[in-house]
């Protein structure tokens, strides 16, 4: 009995083991098609599309037809930018036969300058594919397919070029238009700024082919033709913006400054009639340019204003009743203000004198006399009307502002150094456009550098101006600036034939390096002509000029001096150039 029980045991045992793996098989089996089914569907499903894609590759030809960039004009229709046809020479190194090789680098080398140590490497790789220059002329080009070097080919590309500027190695206007790169991106100024107007938008021709790259008649064609970029009209003046540069160049090499910027306005549009910076550099050759260079200091660089701020200061003042170009006050020099002694630049006892006397001779103790009569609030809400508590707008890529603070936390000796142009920041365009609001009859023209894209016009110049003083003060200050001329600081600006007819402050600042002053200053003029129906509004920024002499008596270095100068000769060139005469009296 009991062995009979022990022989039925192993049996039992081995049909269980059995169903067992026979039920692991089965789970085996339905993960297997488990998995089987599943990529399946994730390669006729999920990826359907890319596989189809990769697939229609393998027989369908895609050609880009690129888009022509659009062109730049000035105010009078003369094309400041042009797109010429260069050419990149490429090898395939793998069509080029062993015995052929010494010839094509010849060849290359004599044509291209091309590097034959470079070469030789290159044609050896047996590659599909290489560059061997970029951006090839014409003449060069031609030569090149007279060779009939094999292996070597031609790839037609549009290529911006830029009028050339005062000397070689510079264009016209770089600082402001900026360049274009090799893939056709708009880099810096006006060229990236309306990037996406001028570029266009490319078009396409695709086909199918077989292997033997035939073109299946029976295919599907599909082609988009490219849309060309916009023109762009500046408001730029392209005579003007040339004897800018000139004079600028001229002046900032006379003078041993580091370098020098000119903004130049319409007085009724806002439009910007020149924008020149010294140094410059070749747009034509921006892969050999310093990029320091690229850098525009107009709108780009902020600088304490100096004195001509005094035109904002005392115009405010006047506006809003606290002074009077004839009132007359004293100035023993100094003032103590928030516990600072702050003098006059010349640290003399001038006694009683009219405001009028205090801008012809630049008087830092009358600008903060005049604001101290005004009051704090209404000085800086005369700050925001002119334009000087906020960037500009102007329409170029990369404007720098350091704006002042909030009026109820700046210090009173802030407000009486803001008076005369220290301590506050602005960049060239805030403060042309604020001194631009008395040439315009005491309204803000905001600034602008296009005119219209395309068939669009700007909507700047469709907007209303704001007024920000009156009429009556606007006159007051534009007869009290050409006292400046006449009779003060501005005596080195004059324009033979509008002696008596143009306006003008001069400006002159210290450059602070780690919170303190230091002897190196900016040095400026702004002003307009004719005085009373202007056709132009003028700045001239010249930096850390150093005069000969200038170590042993720092005035020489003064805006009258250095930057009034350059003014000068750049009006007398627009007087010309638009035939501009006096008013008659």
């Amino acid at each position: 009995m009991s062995a009979g029980v022990r022989g039925r045991t192993p049996r039992v045992e081995r049909v269980g083991s059995t169903r067992l793996r026979i039920l692991a098989m089965v789970l085996v089996a339905v993960v297997l098609a488990g998995m089987v089914w599943s990529r399946l569907a994730y390669w006729q499903i999920a990826k359907h599309g890319q596989l189809a894609s990769q697939a229609q590759a393998q027989y369908r030809e895609v050609v880009t037809l690129p888009a022509v960039r659009g062109a730049i004009f000035d105010r009078h229709l003369a094309q400041l930018v042009v797109n010429t046809t260069v050419y990149s020479a490429f090898v395939s190194p793998d069509q080029v036969p062993k015995s052929e090789r010494d010839r094509v680098a010849n060849g290359l080398v004599t044509v291209l300058a091309a590097d034959r140590a470079k070469l030789t490497t290159t044609l050896a790789s047996g590659a599909k594919f290489a560059y061997v220059a970029r951006r090839v002329p014409k003449d060069k080009a031609d030569h090149l397919r007279a060779l009939k070097l094999p292996g070597v080919g031609l790839e037609e590309e549009t290529q911006r070029s830029y009028l050339p500027g005062i000397a070689a190695g510079t264009t016209l206007a770089s600082n402001l238009l900026g360049f274009v790169n090799y893939n056709g991106d708009g880099q810096y100024g006006l060229e990236a700024k309306y990037q996406g107007a001028l570029a266009g938008t490319p078009g396409y021709i695709s086909s199918y082919r077989d292997l033997a790259n035939r073109e299946i008649v029976l295919g599907s064609h599909t082609h988009q033709a490219p849309i060309n970029g916009s023109d762009v009209v500046l408001s730029l003046d392209a005579n003007i913006q040339y004897a800018s540069e000139q004079a600028l160049a001229d002046g900032i090499k006379k003078y041993h400054a580091e370098s020098g910027s000119v903004l130049i306005m319409d007085p009724n549009t806002g439009g910007i009639v020149a924008w020149a910076d010294y140094p410059s550099y070749n747009a034509n050759d921006f892969v050999h340019t310093d990029t320091a260079l690229f850098k525009d200091n107009v709108a780009s660089y902020v600088y304490e204003p100096g004195s001509v701020m005094k035109v904002v200061t005392l115009a405010g003042a006047i506006n809003s009743g606290a002074i009077a170009p004839e009132t007359v006050i004293n100035d023993p020099g100094y003032l103590n203000v928030g516990g600072y002694r702050i003098s006059d630049w010349d640290h003399r006892n001038h006694g009683n004198v009219s405001y009028t006397y205090v801008l012809e001779h630049s008087l830092n103790v009358g600008a903060m006399k005049a604001m101290q009569a005004e009051g704090h609030d209404s000085f800086y809400n005369y700050l925001q009307g002119f334009g000087l508590t906020k960037p500009s707008g102007i329409d170029v890529g990369g404007e720098t502002c350091l704006l002042p603070a909030a009026a109820d936390k700046l210090a009173d000796s802030q407000y009486a150094t803001s008076a005369f142009g220290q301590g506050i920041d602005v960049n060239m365009v805030q403060m042309l456009a604020a001194v631009n609001v008395i040439a315009n009859g005491g309204k803000y023209a905001p600034p602008h550098v296009m005119e219209r894209v395309g068939t669009k016009v700007n909507p700047l110049l469709l907007q209303p101006q704001r007024q920000v003083v009156t009429p009556e003060t606007a006159a007051k200050m534009t007869a009290m600036m050409q006292s400046v001329v006449q009779h003060g600081s501005g005596w080195t600006s004059r324009v033979k034939g509008f002696e008596l007819d143009q306006a003008g402050k001069t400006g002159t600042s210290q450059i602070p390096v780690n919170g303190q002053y230091t002897q190196d200053v900016w040095a400026s003029f702004v002003g307009f002509l004719p005085a009373q129906h202007p056709k132009f509004t003028m700045l001239v920024v010249v930096r850390k000029p150093h005069v000969d002499g200038s170590d042993r008596d720092w005035t020489l270095n003064d805006g009258y001096f250095t930057a009034a100068p350059i003014w000068q000769k750049i009006a007398q060139a627009m007087v010309v150039d638009w035939h501009i005469t006096p008013d008659p009296r």
